[in-house]
C-alpha cells in the first residue's frame, strides 16, 4: 500500500489486495512521518 505523506490527515477507500473488499484507510502524518494509521473494513 502506498501512502501520500504530503497530506497530513486524509481518509480514502482502497480495495484489499488479497480479497478485493473495500477498506477505509486513515493515515496521519507529521513532517512526512507516519504517526497514526487506522483501517476499517467497509460492509457491502
Amino acid at each position: 500500500m502506498l501512502l501520500d505523506s504530503s497530506v497530513q490527515q486524509q481518509t480514502y477507500i482502497e480495495d484489499c489486495e488479497v480479497c478485493c473488499n473495500p477498506i477505509e484507510i486513515t493515515p496521519s502524518f507529521d513532517n512526512g512521518e507516519l504517526i497514526g494509521f487506522y483501517a476499517q473494513s467497509i460492509e457491502q
